[in-house]
């Protein structure tokens, strides 16, 4: 049997946050705290930080375990849990990592390796945290990959999307894309980048079969796109491919985390 179902939960988490803290020479004296919750934070922060290297088989298989348990008891949400509103289109509002649909979307940025802030709110650091640290790992492998082929100072373009195994997360895939950053003001180039990134992620459902996809909002919050303008885009895209390809998705859902954008795509869908 292995070491990691031999383990309770806390077990597995006081021994990760052991295994992650010994994996770095500056914090490997670090201070635990005594407490579930910051342990939970010490162990998200340095799986955060941590760059793409191998890690242990035992380790991997401890994570591994902790990260399904700490999903399911957030509560996995099957496609059926969510109601089509029309056209094979649905908006669900809460975090995505617990939807267990084809592929679910990240919003990336050009290095294609997730965030590196420690805690961050944002979606990317969400994702590659409850997926594990494999994640960032393959992410690494391709973009390495693309390197070799581009230059060594190759990122991700715009609205070129990459797609992964999702780990330890229901989905099955991840869809990582590259949104426009608004600097000054918005642009019809970059309202174009917007739908690209919409196009593109169905584009590539289609030719991986990936029959459900959730969409989280491409390029609001830090890259600055408009709320309003950008859910507009993103369903308007969306309804026009779902036309020209009407049997190849099962459902589309826009997933949304602010009020605000609930309210933006229940008036648009």
């Amino acid at each position: 049997m292995s070491i990691a179902n031999n383990m309770t939960q806390e077990q597995r988490l006081d021994y990760l946050v052991e295994e992650f803290k010994a994996d770095y020479d500056e914090y490997k004296d670090l201070q635990t705290p005594d407490d579930t919750d910051g342990k939970r934070r010490i162990l998200r922060s340095l799986m955060n930080i941590r760059m793409p290297k191998a890690m242990s088989e035992d380790v991997l298989e401890v994570q591994d375990e902790y990260l399904k348990e700490r999903i399911e008891n957030n509560g996995i949400v099957e496609l059926p849990d969510i109601p089509v509103i029309r056209d094979g289109m649905s908006i669900w509002q809460g975090d995505i990592t617990r939807l267990a649909v084809d592929a679910i979307v990240n919003a990336a940025n050009s290095q294609m390796l997730g965030c590196f802030v420690p805690m961050h709110t944002c979606i990317d650091n969400c994702i590659h945290t409850f997926a594990g640290v494999q994640l960032r790992q393959e992410c690494n492998r391709q973009m390495n990959q693309l390197r070799i082929k581009y230059g060594r100072d190759y990122e991700q373009p715009t609205a070129v999307p990459m797609l992964t195994d999702a780990y330890n997360l229901p989905a099955k895939k991840v869809i990582h894309i590259v949104g426009p950053i608004v600097y000054d003001r918005l642009t019809p180039a970059l309202e174009k980048d917007l739908a690209d990134c919409y196009r593109n992620t169905l584009d590539m459902c289609l030719e991986n079969d990936l029959k459900s996809v959730a969409f989280c909002c491409i390029s609001t919050g830090v890259f600055r796109f408009p709320n309003r303008r950008a859910a507009e885009i993103a369903v308007s895209t969306v309804q026009k491919w779902l036309t020209e390809h009407p049997t190849s998705m099962e459902r589309v859902i826009f997933n949304v985390f602010k009020n605000e954008d609930k309210e933006h795509y229940e008036r648009l869908v």
